[in-house]
């Protein structure tokens, strides 16, 4: 493994004052003070190679600019991945109270952050390693998981997500973009050939009566299709126009990939169609040694664990099918807050997160 020597780097102050907050709080306060939008995450992974390096472990940025941050020795691996790009969108990072706000404070710093202080807190047996992952590119195209999938091979794996800190998401939708372009000749506004925007338009109600028809009798969210209109734009070039027009499909667990775009073809006329960003939907076992030992922790820090299916989509989508090994996503925080310009954090969640992640890493690495 080829380890990186850093440069030491001076971060810019953050607007906030963390003097009342503790160790663990700062990491996290510094960390959602430095931006990180997809393709820009270089600053805050060497941020955290630092701070793990201080701490107890070896660390390095791969080739995709992820952070890795290894404890322990040996072949047996416990996976924490998590993320450290944002979508895009300054938040001023401020603590108010017991709350701190900031873009990704919740998607996902705050999960990656209660990983790496988790890893810290532990000392694996001969022959086992703890491996924290701040991936880069979760928001876009996973290229941070996508790159881990053959280096490391896990006993059981966590995902940084936010769910609140006595929850546990087990299963994710699957995810279809889809671009559709038309061109056609125009003609004057009194004929009766359909303008390009005309035509994209009907195409959205076929694919409404199509999301309708699919989830007849069927009531629940994660069993349900959602379609949605992202973008639509027209242009006129000569004699010719053009509607270009991107589509997001989120998929339940029984359409598969090949279906939807099959039907999608067959819904279509003379348009262009291209399929990108497909991810399947991934539901994981409930009853593993992973979720016994998280449910095991949540239930000593005096919570009452449940478990959560997801509409959108996560990592887990990207290696949980290759891995097939116990897998489960935890974090602190509000996902609905994910992507919003509210996006805040509760500190006691955040420190509660820690001894969760912490107790549950006792056990698992007691198992392998």
């Amino acid at each position: 493994m080829p380890w990186k020597k850093f440069t030491v780097i001076e971060f810019a102050p953050a607007q906030s004052d963390p003097a009342l907050l503790d160790e663990r709080e700062r990491l996290i306060h510094d960390l959602v003070s430095i931006p990180s939008p997809s393709g820009d995450e270089a600053t805050a992974a060497l941020f955290l190679a630092h701070w793990m390096g201080d701490h107890g472990m070896r660390a390095y940025v791969d080739r995709t600019n992820s952070v890795v941050g290894i404890r322990g020795e040996g072949e047996k691996e416990i996976v924490l991945l998590g993320h450290i790009d944002t979508v895009p969108g300054e938040i001023p990072v401020r603590v108010d109270g017991r709350v701190l706000y900031g873009r990704g404070s919740v998607d996902a710093k705050g999960p990656l952050a209660a990983f790496i202080i988790a890893a810290t807190q532990v000392e694996p047996p001969s022959g086992t390693r703890v491996i924290v992952i701040g991936a880069t590119g979760e928001e876009t195209d996973s290229r941070g998981a996508r790159n881990a999938l053959n280096i490391f091979q896990p006993k059981a794996c966590l995902i940084g997500e936010p769910s609140s800190w006595d929850r546990i998401t087990l299963g994710y939708k699957g995810h279809l973009m889809l671009r559709w372009v038309f061109t056609g000749a125009l003609a004057h506004s009194a004929a009766p050939l359909q303008t390009p925007a005309e035509c994209a338009f009907r195409f959205w109600q076929e694919v409404q009566r199509y999301e309708d028809d699919f989830n007849r009798d069927r009531p629940g969210v994660f069993d349900r299709l959602d379609a949605s209109l992202r973008s639509l734009n027209t242009h006129q070039r000569g004699c010719y126009g053009q509607a270009d027009m991107q589509l997001v499909f989120r998929l339940p667990p029984d359409l598969p990939l090949e279906r939807i775009e099959s039907d999608l073809r067959a819904l279509n006329e003379a348009a262009r169609l291209e399929f990108s960003r497909r991810e399947v939907s991934y539901v994981a076992e409930k009853n593993s040694f992973l979720t016994r030992a998280l449910l095991q922790a949540i239930r000593s820090n005096g919570g009452r664990p449940r478990f959560v299916n997801k509409t959108g989509t996560s990592d887990m989508n990207i290696v949980a099918p290759v891995w097939n090994c116990p897998i489960a996503a935890y974090g602190p925080g509000d996902s609905s807050l994910d992507h919003t310009p509210h996006e805040h954090l509760d500190l006691d969640e955040f420190q509660r997160s820690i001894d969760v992640v912490r107790v549950t890493l006792e056990k698992l690495l007691q198992e392998c």
